[in-house]
């Protein structure tokens, strides 16, 4: 099957600091030939990163917490623990922006950054893709409210044992899908994180 898609019409509705597209499209079918015409709207909100900050020594995750307006829908849960987070603005690389989220959002600098993955968070309506970090911290010195004040940000930040930030998944304590997915990803790869950090020795058979 040749993988093709046709725009036939696109209209931007909504131009504010997310943007709203509507698109009319088609595309072609895994059976052969083509759709019928489509009408599709297009939450556009372009690339993000998200860093999950893991002290190895500590065996210690940053969390913080921060009222979010997705979640006012169940109003005694509106406020969301998460991971550091940003957007990335034109020209910036995801690298960059990881480094200035960590210290506007947490109130520190990484030691390392490694990539754990690049992804798409709802595709079925948003453009928006992650590229998720995991950053290298002394936790003993992170803790305490951030945040930009000129974006009217109230970010809580807390140090939490793995062990307790995973038992949040676990329990549905941590509802946003960037850290849990993060989380997880911790929960397989602690022990070759702690060997390349030279917290632990790699065992030889």
């Amino acid at each position: 099957m040749s993988k093709q898609f046709e725009i036939i019409e696109k209209q931007i509705v909504y131009p504010g600091f997310f943007r709203m597209e509507k698109y009319r499209l088609k595309h072609t079918l895994y059976a052969g030939g083509w759709s019928e015409e489509i009408s599709r709207e297009l939450f556009v909100r372009g690339s993000c990163v998200a860093v999950l900050l893991y002290d190895p020594h500590a065996d210690a995750v940053i969390l913080i917490e921060q009222f979010r307006a997705g979640a006012i829908v169940c109003p005694e849960r509106a406020w969301l623990v998460e991971i550091v987070a940003g957007a990335i603005e034109e020209g910036e690389t995801a690298e960059a922006v990881a480094y200035r989220e960590c210290v506007e959002e947490a109130g520190c600098t990484p030691q390392e950054l490694s990539v754990i993955s690049e992804f798409y968070t709802t595709p079925g309506g948003s453009s928006e893709r992650i590229t998720l970090f995991c950053g290298k911290v002394d936790s003993t010195q992170i803790g305490g409210i951030h945040g930009l004040d000129y974006e009217h940000e109230d970010i809580l930040v807390s140090a939490v044992a793995f062990e307790e930030a995973y038992r949040m998944v676990e329990n549905g304590k941590i509802e946003s899908a960037i850290p849990i997915i993060a989380i997880q990803w911790l929960a397989l790869n602690r022990d070759k994180l702690k060997q390349r950090w030279g917290v632990l020795k790699e065992v030889t058979p």
